[in-house]
């Protein structure tokens, strides 16, 4: 079982002579005994990938292998705290290392101190199967963690009690085919392999983000998947953290994979300061964040995403909706290219790997909409967000397009509109979403029949604003006519007074979807109002003088309790317009 290096390049080191290797085999490196992960085998030498600094490792130097695959410890304990790429807690490494993490530091992802109260809520001698729930920890005030019975294991109870435990504490025994089986608070699960399900079940319910442009043109379903490319400065991580703090999604893994250090220090300074929506509870009691800074060692990015789909799979199995961000996949695919260019493997579009589009499909296809495992049904989802930082930009680089074959949510990001401060910068012209036909009926049975109809008027007007604009700045806006200019005062409402959301206002930053389809209602009563009244002899400046037109733009800062006052907006559209038309009727 005990090898020895034989080459060191960067994060891959070469061993030979160890027993029994199999691929993606854990194995401790050196004395410092560094964790690593078996990536390639060529008869009797393997190269190892290795998560840690590998300054000062030599030819010679001891390599055993665990003969186990990379695996996370699930349990209480995960919410609100941080862990590394590979699942190590940073807060316990804080307090182990101080503020540089040391090389070959043993730190588990849960601490075997802290005591939990376990509520068990099944009795001695009933029969149960794996996923059933036997009790419950209460894991922060949002949520309920439930302990269920391990994969593969079924049989009768012959023990359980509640109380306070640690993580490593046996709480039960279920007496198998095979023997008698203890479940503990925690488990191992491998991060490579999904989490087992009953089966995947159709997506019906969006995931409301509290984004307009997001919810109500392209929506996310529970349970989807979605991308965010765009060039540097364009906001994507300001986009994700708005989805992390006011989806209505029950836990949030923010995988920060590769991005600068002060980002996460911003997550971490922010989120504890910040309410959720739904519980007015502290947004760490639903957070757990994965943080592989652009400093730490990049071949942990490579495990990172790994990692947190892994975290937000355990959790869809007690019944929760789970979304993963990945911040960025573009600098996880960057990890994946260097560790191929060390292995020497022939390069592919870019200098990536060949299996870049592979990789990537096994990560956003472990999202989904299931039913879990237990004879109790249970329906959780995962629902992953994946930013991408393509190059200058361009949406034909490797990464963006194998990211794009696979998600249905396109939110493709536009630097023109982060530089006129529009937030969020999301392009409407070329942005999309698969998932409108799936939330049809959910729309229809909780908001209006027309809700649809009305973001089709709106996305119309927009796209007829852009081949307006063509015309204006050819020929000037004097050329047009009454009824083209009223068309682009209509966009400007769309834009400025819908699209556009202030991320800094205490009420604008997030907007309910019964605050959106009211604020839709209002912007479409005017378009309807406006065009009618054109076709009635009235003019251009008639309409952009009406009291109502000013009225439009206070609507997003209207409190979600005070909804009546947009429908007074909308009763002083059609009273404005009434005269307006019977002044042009007496004309």
């Amino acid at each position: 079982m005990q090898g020895k290096i034989i080459k060191v390049s960067g994060a891959l080191v070469v061993a030979e002579n160890i027993m029994d290797a199999k691929l993606f085999d854990v194995c401790l490196v050196s004395e410092k005994e560094l964790v690593g992960e078996i990536i390639e085998i060529h008869g009797n030498k393997v190269s190892i990938e290795v998560y840690e600094n590998t300054d000062g490792l030599k030819v010679g130097d001891i390599v055993k292998n665990t003969q186990k695959p990379l695996s996370i410890q699930l349990g209480p304990g995960l919410i609100g705290n941080v862990f590394d790429g590979i699942g190590r807690s940073l807060n316990d490494i804080y307090e182990s290392c101080g503020d540089r993490i040391k090389t070959g530091v043993k730190v588990q992802t849960l601490s075997s101190d802290k005591k939990w109260e376990f509520v068990a809520q099944k009795k001695v001698g009933e029969s149960v199967f794996a996923g059933d729930v036997l009790g419950y920890v209460q894991e922060s005030g949002i949520i309920q963690h439930k302990i269920m019975v391990p994969n593969n294991v079924s049989g009768k109870l012959t023990s359980i009690k509640s109380g306070e435990f640690s993580v490593l504490d046996v709480v039960a025994k279920i007496k198998t085919s095979n023997g008698v089986e203890d479940v503990c608070l925690s488990s191992f699960w491998p991060i490579r392999i999904k989490r087992p399900f009953k089966k995947k079940i159709e997506i019906t319910k969006p995931l409301t983000t509290g984004q307009r442009v997001i919810d109500t043109f392209f929506p996310l379903a529970c349970g989807g998947v979605a991308a965010i490319p765009g060039p540097f400065g364009s906001g994507k991580t300001v986009v994700q953290h708005q989805i992390a703090k006011w989806s209505d999604a029950d836990v949030v893994v923010y995988v920060g994979c590769g991005e600068r250090g002060n980002e996460m220090t911003d997550v971490l300074q922010e989120f504890p300061t910040l309410l959720d929506p739904k519980t007015k509870k502290s947004l760490m009691e639903k957070t757990i964040l994965i943080a592989n800074t652009s400093d730490m060692p990049v071949a942990a990015r490579e495990a990172s995403i790994y990692t947190g789909i892994t975290i937000a799979e355990y959790y869809r199995d007690m019944g929760y909706n789970v979304i993963v961000m990945a911040d960025s996949t573009s600098r996880w695919a960057e990890a994946l290219r260097e560790m191929s260019g060390r292995l020497e493997e022939i390069p592919g579009e870019e200098g990536y790997p060949a299996y870049l589009g592979s990789r990537l499909a096994s990560f956003y296809e472990r999202a989904g909409n299931v039913q879990t495992l237990g004879q109790e049904t249970r329906v959780g989802s995962v629902s992953c967000v994946g930013a991408v930082s393509p190059q200058g930009g361009d949406l034909s680089e490797p990464v963006s397009q194998a990211t794009l074959r696979i998600v249905k949510v396109f939110w493709g990001l536009s630097s023109s509109l982060a530089y006129k401060r529009h937030f969020p910068a999301i392009d409407w012209l070329i942005s999309y979403s698969g998932y409108v036909t799936n939330l049809k009926s959910y729309y229809a049975q909780n908001l209006s029949y027309e809700f649809l109809d009305r973001k089709n008027l709106l996305m119309k007007i927009l796209q007829e604003e852009k081949e307006l604009d063509d015309v204006v700045s050819l020929m000037g806006f004097d050329v047009l006519g009454d009824k083209d200019k009223t068309t682009l005062d209509v966009a400007k409402i769309i834009r400025e007074d819908y699209l556009h959301q202030n991320a800094f206002d205490e009420i604008d930053t997030y907007t309910s979807l019964k605050k959106q389809d009211k604020m839709l209602k209002c912007v479409c009563e005017f378009a309807c109002q406006a065009k009618e009244a054109i076709e009635k002899g009235a003019t251009y400046e008639q309409i952009i003088d009406l009291p109502s037109r000013a009225l439009i733009g206070t609507m997003k800062y209207t409190k979600e309790e005070e909804l009546e006052k947009i429908d007074d907006i909308i009763s002083a559209i059609k009273s404005d317009f009434l005269m307006l038309n019977k002044k042009e009727e007496k004309e």
